[in-house]
Parts: structure tokens; sequence; C-alpha cells
């Protein structure tokens, strides 16, 4: 039998095709290889830039698409998959943030690219706040949603005492079915047959070692984070009832942000805001990235 979501697959790509993002395959480094889906040079010139970075559930487009098809017309959209999704992978033993957000920085600039907004979920929300760390010259604003800026142990405890987990890869990398409708099955999604979750385990769990690896070295000591002094805007994005990084968390991160952190919660959304609420969450996304933009048209014009 056919599983759907290799089925899926080719359809989406040809979708993608169409809105003139295509995969391209990047060599980082030696024995690295990220794919990034981007635009043609002549579609990109004069937009600005927009870099979605995913969580641990999936690949680049399969987690953003809606987004992607919503934006392309008024803006130039990357969308990288990290390292061990996808089709990306590395020979190198690093697992960190850190060793992330260096190679989307890498192939963001093997793609020309200088200047960009960044969009962060969840796992992928932690290495646009660590690119925005380092790359401040690139980043010019972030979008962090359902995230914080780093996990440390005292966050990774008390989440999964939450959820009723003992580590992270029980959680993000399961070996059931039953395990994967419990990665999903406390969001607001209508109801999903047995058979995509069968269909899903097959092919969206690779490198179950290499994740495993990333979900240990995303988890810090406490003693080891310091909010660092991010130089952008950050917009934080949250789901009102979300199970993993609570409004309170999120709050709590906005006000140590300041004056430069703005915050938007999601009504009826979980974790998953982005999927279990796509259109409202890119109502929410296109107005924030047109503020930057108008913000930024304003600053030019009085240079």
């Amino acid at each position: 039998m056919v599983n759907t979501i290799k089925l899926y697959q080719p359809l989406l790509r040809a979708a993608m095709k169409l809105t003139g993002v295509r995969p391209r395959k990047i060599e980082i480094e030696p024995r690295t290889i990220m794919n990034f889906w981007a635009p043609t040079q002549t579609q990109s010139s004069n937009k600005p830039a927009v870099v979605f970075l995913h969580g641990f559930f999936g690949d680049g487009m399969m987690m953003w698409q809606l987004q992607v098809l919503a934006l392309t017309r008024k803006y130039a959209v990357y969308v990288p998959d990290l390292l061990f999704f996808g089709s990306s992978a590395t020979g190198d033993s690093r697992r960190t943030l850190d060793f992330q957000a260096e190679c989307v920085a890498k192939g963001l600039a093997a793609l020309g690219l200088q200047r960009c907004m960044v969009v962060g979920f969840s796992y992928g929300g932690m290495v646009a706040f660590k690119l925005a760390e380092s790359q401040p010259e690139l980043v010019e604003s972030v979008v962090a949603t359902c995230t914080v800026p780093a996990m440390t142990e005292s966050i990774s405890k008390e989440c999964l005492k939450k959820l009723g987990f003992p580590t992270w890869s029980e959680l993000l990398l399961p070996n059931t079915v039953s395990g994967v409708k419990k990665v999903v099955g406390s969001h607001r999604f209508p109801r999903i047959p047995n058979r995509v979750f069968k269909d899903g385990l097959e092919v969206m769990f690779d490198y179950r070692k290499e994740r495993a690896e990333l979900l240990q070295a995303f988890v810090i000591p406490d003693k080891d984070f310091t909010l660092p002094e991010y130089s952008q805007k950050v917009h934080l994005v949250c789901g009102e009832d979300d199970n993993i990084f609570s409004v309170g968390l999120v709050k709590e991160f906005k006000e140590k942000l300041g004056n430069k952190a703005t915050l938007e919660c999601i009504e009826n959304a979980g974790h998953l805001a982005i999927l279990e609420r796509p259109f409202v969450y890119s109502k929410c996304l296109k107005r924030i990235l047109a503020s930057i933009y108008d913000e930024r048209s304003n600053e030019l014009s009085y240079e």
C-alpha cells in the first residue's frame, strides 16, 4: 500500500515550484550538506527576505508550506532543512544550536542573502535566536513562534514533568503509532486516521541517533545561559494553550527582552499553532512582517 506522505511529497514539491521556490543542495563545508528551498535570483530581487526555520517535527517545507504559499508574492522566501531533517546531514560531530545556526548562515551566504527576517518555530526558534545573536548583520528581526531563547535544565525539567515524559527523545522520537499520536494528539487537529500516523512513523523520523544527540545538546545548564542583548527586535508569538512553552513562560522572556520585544497570543491554539490555526497564524505573521518592512522603509527614507 502506498504511503500517503510519500505520495503527498512530490505534489508539495510541484506546488512549491509553481510559486518560484526550488530546492538547492548547498555544501556548507566538507561532509556537511544542507537543503534550502529558495527563490530564483530574479524573483528574489527587490523583495524583503524571510527565512523559515522548522521545529523538531517534519522538515522545512512540510512545516511551513502554507506560510510559503501565503508569502511568496510579496517576500523572497527561504526554507532550509536543518541538519538531520529532510535532505540535510553532516559528518561533523557537533550537535549544538550554535552549529545549526552557523550552517544556516553559511548556506544563506552561499545563496547570496545578506539581510533577512527570520521566523523560527520551537526548536527552529532557538536556532533563530542563535542566528540573531551570532549574525546581527544578517538577521534584521526575529519572529519566534512557540519557543524560548534557550532550553535550560530548569525549563526542560518543568516541561517534561508537565508532559509526562522522562526525556525529550521519548516524546519527539516515537517508535510506535501511539507515540506519534502523543506528539500531536493533544493539539487541536481534526480527527486524523491511524493510517496517517503509521505513514508518518515510516518516513518522518530518520536519523534517530543523530536527532537524539541534538535533543541532548539543546538542553543547557542554567548557569551557562545569560539572555543576550539582541540588537534586533523580537516578535514573540505563542498559542494560548501551549502545553510545552506556556504563555506565562514566554511573557517572562518578553519582560526580560524589554522594549525590543512584542508578544501576540493565538487563541484556541496549542504548541503547534502554525498547524492548528494556520490561517490565523499566517495573518498574524503577515502583520508582523509588514510592520518590520514598513519600519525599515521609513528608516531608509530618512537616511
